[in-house]
């Protein structure tokens, strides 16, 4: 296998700006979820909706993740959705929490960011997860293959390839030598070029230890998924941390983590959103995934014990609250971290429940409203 080398790896702007008094850069991961009444047309619009107040309020990047098969997610296509919102916004980061690789052949993931880098110059950022974003049978209908963990195991190889697209420079010999990543750096280099050599920074996502390693070794910046495997954030950013060499895309470590977050005007209201998302994610999780429910019937749900179980640990891991409540749990989790940037996803039935969240966590922040 050719060798994956850190500095072969470059990219655009990765560290953030603390706004107001954030302790560290805030930013929002989007699932585009879609409740019971809503349409997918209508969650894609919220989207943009919270991306624009995201870069009104000083967040930093408007992340979306690909996920497959699940009726109350509409983010199946991060790079259309990416694009939609490029055509909106003017300054803040747009990115993949993340595209999951094994899914795609590198060369069209090489393209579509590639793209969206000529869309939005200097503005894009590629991040990368090695699960399949789904279960099993879509991810071999995805995948064309029921032999998914060698996806899985070939991640470096397609990380490899991968980024030898985004530069332009497989090795005299390569097979794919001849063959390049358009709209990419080969154009700067053709008679009369004029496009820009810069391409969006990669970023490795993870919910284990696998990725922390592997961005450590390769000085690039990395993601955990602390909002649904949070036992294990600590752990992944000290292995991140302590692998880590230096490259010419970073030259110290640099971790966000995702924190499921949702702020309300009272506690009571607060609970009521989260408890939506939680019940949705128990469905999902018995294999009886669907619309993310109303407030209404989440509360009037008829939990067994094990339910109840699995939703009380689920809730635990929220910040969920007042405006002040919220920012004292995300102030000690970045403490208790060391995270260097607070990715925030606020999953809750209705859009303007989200909207109004991430509205008031800016207010608590004292975060700019321009």
């Amino acid at each position: 296998m050719d060798e994956i080398r850190g500095d072969e790896i470059q990219g655009g702007e990765i560290r953030g700006t603390a706004r107001g008094t954030a302790p560290v850069p805030l930013s929002v991961l989007d699932l585009v979820t879609v409740g019971q009444g809503r349409t997918a047309s209508q969650a894609l619009r919220t989207g943009v909706e919270i991306a624009r107040l995201a870069e009104r309020r000083g967040f930093h990047r408007y992340w979306v993740a690909e996920h497959h098969s699940m009726p109350g997610v509409a983010s199946s296509s991060p790079a259309v959705i990416l694009a939609h919102t490029a055509a909106r916004t003017e300054r803040i980061r747009l990115g993949s929490g993340g595209v999951m690789l094994p899914n795609h052949a590198p060369l069209v993931i090489a393209e579509q960011f590639g793209t969206l880098e000529a869309m939005a110059p200097g503005r894009v950022d590629l991040g990368l997860g090695r699960a399949p974003g789904t279960d099993g049978a879509t991810a071999a209908a995805l995948r064309r293959t029921d032999r998914l963990n060698e996806g899985a195991d070939d991640f470096p190889q397609q990380l490899m390839e991968l980024t030898r697209f985004l530069d332009d420079d497989f090795p005299d010999g390569h097979p794919y030598a001849r063959i390049h990543a358009v709209p990419g750096p080969v154009q700067a280099t053709a008679e009369g070029g004029v496009q820009s050599p810069a391409r969006p920074p990669v970023w490795l996502l993870g919910s284990s230890g696998f990725s922390a390693r592997l961005a450590g070794v390769l000085g690039l910046p990395f993601a955990f998924a602390h909002h649904f495997s949070a036992q294990n954030t600590v752990p992944a950013l000290e292995l991140y941390r302590d692998s880590f060499k230096p490259s010419t895309v970073l030259d110290a470590p640099y971790a966000l983590i995702g924190v499921a977050a949702l702020a309300a005007d009272d506690e009571r209201e607060a609970r009521r959103q989260v408890l939506t998302g939680a019940l949705s994610m128990l469905r999902l999780r018995s294999g009886r995934p669907g619309l993310v429910p109303t407030p209404e019937e989440a509360e009037a749900y008829a939990f067994s014990p094990m339910e109840r179980e699995f939703v009380d640990n689920w809730l635990v891991n929220i910040v969920h609250g007042t405006p002040d409540e919220v920012r004292s749990g995300l102030d000690d989790l970045a403490k208790r971290t060391g995270a260097d940037e607070l990715m925030i996803t606020a999953n809750a039935h209705s859009g303007e429940a989200r909207l109004h969240s991430y509205g008031l966590i800016a207010d608590a922040y004292g975060m700019p409203d321009a």
